[in-house]
């Protein structure tokens, strides 16, 4: 099937600009000897899970258990969790889910660890924890929180501690990892996501940090510093790096109501708002710019186009955040040089719990 016989608005990822945001990240974490565990937050597809770990991914990232269950049942065998799992039908979820694979969870609380520890001990499982360090989010606030906190959990039954992670990554990993190390307590795992992608980065910090495994996602369809268009600061029809979005929405224009203006068949429940306006990158219009949305129109200010699009024509728009826009869809749908190649569900869409 030709791309421009889709229904719209149809999700696409081109799979060219897909498999080489993989294939470029997975060939810089070998040539600098780091493990990657992609974040499945922006990709929420487990057909693209599995085409990581082929890659040499060490396994995954999972923001929400739901999510981690889903990835599960696909047949993944390595998750992180790195969110505070609270509440007794979460912590029953958990257990479950750590006799299906090897599990990992963060805590930033000794409640936490303390009730993740007791339903271990009913259900008859270890679980394996790290301790995340405060960056802004969630975490322990100091290096030595982080060493009080780990001397805890040595103690509580049913729990096996791993080490740390850190969100984002600098200088403080690296004096919690020497601090626990300094104190006998065995560090395996360092988790973190420092500014190391490999376009323009300047000399990643994780030799000196001790930091063992990269933990983003945000590269595969097209996000994150370097890996999601930019726009000038002084001039909002001027973008960067678009040619490494590979997620995409393909949209109808329905009307042109004035000349400087056309309305395409997607809106917020499309796109989200988020980081607007304007709102994504027109790759048949470069110039055009989506000012504003309503729940199901994009407004596009089409003043600068040389040439402007027609009532029934079929445009390419690639959002701003992939990773909220994702969320709001059934179906990814990959395509190569014009042409349909495949169809995935979206199964991890929704998993908020």
């Amino acid at each position: 099937m030709d791309i421009y016989d889709l229904d719209t608005p149809s999700l696409i990822v081109d799979l060219d600009l897909m498999e080489r945001n993989i294939k470029e990240m997975a060939d810089w974490c070998r040539a600098h000897n780091i493990n990657l565990r992609p974040h499945m937050k922006p990709i929420k597809v487990p057909a693209i899970a599995h085409m990581l770990l082929e890659a040499g991914a060490k396994g995954i990232c999972c923001q929400k258990l739901g999510e981690a269950e889903v990835m599960a049942q696909a047949g993944i065998k390595d998750i992180l969790i790195p969110y505070p799992i609270v509440g007794k039908q979460k912590l029953e979820r958990l257990t479950r889910l750590a006799k299906q694979c090897k599990l990992t969870v963060a805590v930033d609380s000794e409640y936490v660890a303390k009730e993740i520890s007791k339903q271990a001990v009913k259900d008859g499982c270890t679980i394996r924890v790290i301790v995340e360090l405060f960056m802004g989010r969630t975490g322990v606030p100091t290096p030595k929180g982080v060493l009080k906190l780990a001397k805890k959990i040595l103690k509580m039954p049913g729990l096996s501690f791993e080490g740390i992670m850190s969100y984002p990554t600098d200088e403080k990993t690296g004096e919690t990892v020497k601090l626990l190390k300094d104190n006998g307590i065995p560090v395996n795992m360092v988790s973190g996501r420092p500014d190391i992608y490999p376009l323009g980065s300047k000399e990643p910090l994780y030799h000196q940090i001790g930091l063992t495994e990269i933990r983003t996602g945000i590269y595969v369809l097209g996000a994150g510093k370097y890996y999601r268009f930019r726009r000038d600061k002084d001039d909002p029809r001027k973008v960067y790096y678009a040619d490494r979005s590979a997620l995409r929405v393909l949209c109808t224009v329905v009307s042109r109501p004035i000349p400087n203006m056309a309305i395409i068949d997607g809106g917020i429940k499309t796109f989200s708002s988020y980081a607007g306006p304007p709102y994504g990158y027109f790759v048949d219009y470069p110039k055009a710019l989506m000012e504003r949305m309503s729940v199901e129109h994009g407004h596009v200010d089409i003043s600068e186009c040389a040439e402007k699009p027609r009532i029934g024509e079929k445009v390419t728009v690639v959002p701003n955040h992939p990773g909220i826009c994702i969320n709001l869809h059934d179906t990814l749908i990959g395509v190569r040089k014009g042409r349909v190649e495949t169809i995935w569900p979206i199964l991890a869409r929704g998993k908020v719990q």
